[in-house]
């Protein structure tokens, strides 16, 4: 199929059922007991500064590794894996001194994750595969102060970060992605940067694909980090008109729910929920077990609040297959038909009928 024939199938079984994206790639990478001997590979044997941690790195040292978690996704019920690119920025590979190999390492993920995809496509026609490009927040943010005595102190700014996620969305769409998804998003401003680079790449010629955005509320507040509610959150990026809209991680799926409830109220296209294994423990490990997650999120789907599920930190292959028996058959949330209003945000929603 053509990336044109993928992304019209992908959104074609969407409306026919909950689709199922992976589970956490950090928790799996631990469980492989990697070393430094294996970020580095030969490509950065004599680089001056510690690799190990680098996960995104490994699409370039250790690529037989991310195809078989890539493997391992698609054979417990994934029908969308992201790429192995979170942190294939710029800016966040910074911390590294990586900013070289920032193109590399987006465009090797996205090749790894499509021949994948196509792998599990060919083998099961039945159940197509496609790739999401894993897009995932910085480490500097343009709504909130670098410095706590200066409230006006940013530590880069929106043309920086635009340029950052730029570069990341032409190394991805070059590698072969379906959609890309914008996660984990902490800073709505960087989030709204990232849409730019998306929008402006389209106009300027390149194939348009979905665009997936996923937000993080980050505790009991039910805000993200930069101050949005969910339904603020939406209002401020809806005019990106997203195939999805969505929230991950920081929370498991018992305190995620009421603010993916909300979405699903406001949100006029698909809604997305990937949360964590619960909460961490005190040794920042996560207990709760696949066929408690798969629970949790059949009766979210069975009340026709989502459209995607999948899982965050510390879910495994065995928690996305839990998940995906459990939805099998129950019907994708229908989206609302919602009148036209004027909808703004600050921190709060604003609407005028």
């Amino acid at each position: 199929m053509t990336r044109a024939e993928r992304i019209a199938k992908l959104k074609a079984i969407s409306k026919e059922r909950v689709l199922i994206l992976d589970g956490s790639w950090g928790v799996m990478f631990q469980k492989c007991g990697l070393m430094e001997e294996d970020y580095r590979g030969t490509r950065f044997a004599d680089h001056h500064g510690q690799l190990k941690g680098n996960n995104d790195i490994l699409c370039l040292t250790r690529p037989d590794i991310v195809a078989d978690l890539h493997d391992q996704y698609f054979a417990a019920g994934a029908d969308i894996s992201e790429t192995n690119t979170f942190s294939a920025t710029t800016i966040a590979q910074a911390d590294y001194d990586m900013g070289e190999a920032v193109y590399d390492i987006n465009f090797q993920g996205a090749r790894i994750a499509r021949e994948a995809a196509d792998r599990w496509t060919e083998k099961e026609p039945h159940k197509p595969r496609f790739v999401a490009g894993s897009v995932g927040p910085l480490n500097k943010m343009l709504s909130m102060s670098s410095d706590v005595n200066d409230p006006g102190a940013r530590s880069v700014t929106f043309e920086e970060v635009y340029q950052t996620y730029r570069q990341q969305m032409i190394a991805l769409h070059d590698g072969g992605v379906d959609l890309y998804l914008v996660e984990t998003i902490t800073d709505t401003l960087n989030c709204k940067a990232a849409i730019k680079a998306i929008l402006d790449l389209e106009d300027e010629g390149y194939e348009p694909l979905p665009i997936w955005i996923s937000g993080t509320i980050t505790d009991r507040s039910g805000r993200t980090l930069s101050g949005h509610t969910a339904e603020a959150f939406w209002n401020s990026v809806k005019h990106a008109k997203p195939f999805a809209i969505g929230f991950n991680c920081a929370l498991g799926a018992e305190l995620m729910r009421p603010h993916i409830a909300e979405l699903a109220r406001v949100a006029d296209t698909l809604v997305s929920a990937y949360p964590n294994a619960g909460l961490p423990n005190a040794m920042g490990q996560y207990d709760e077990q696949p066929h408690e997650t798969a629970h949790e999120l059949h009766e979210w789907a069975r009340n026709g609040l989502v459209n995607i599920l999948g899982g965050c930190c510390g879910t495994t292959p065995d928690h996305i297959a839990h998940v995906a028996k459990e939805v099998e058959g129950v019907k994708p949330r229908q989206i609302p038909d919602r009148p036209k209003a004027l909808r703004l945000a600050g921190l709060e929603p604003f609407e005028l009928a």
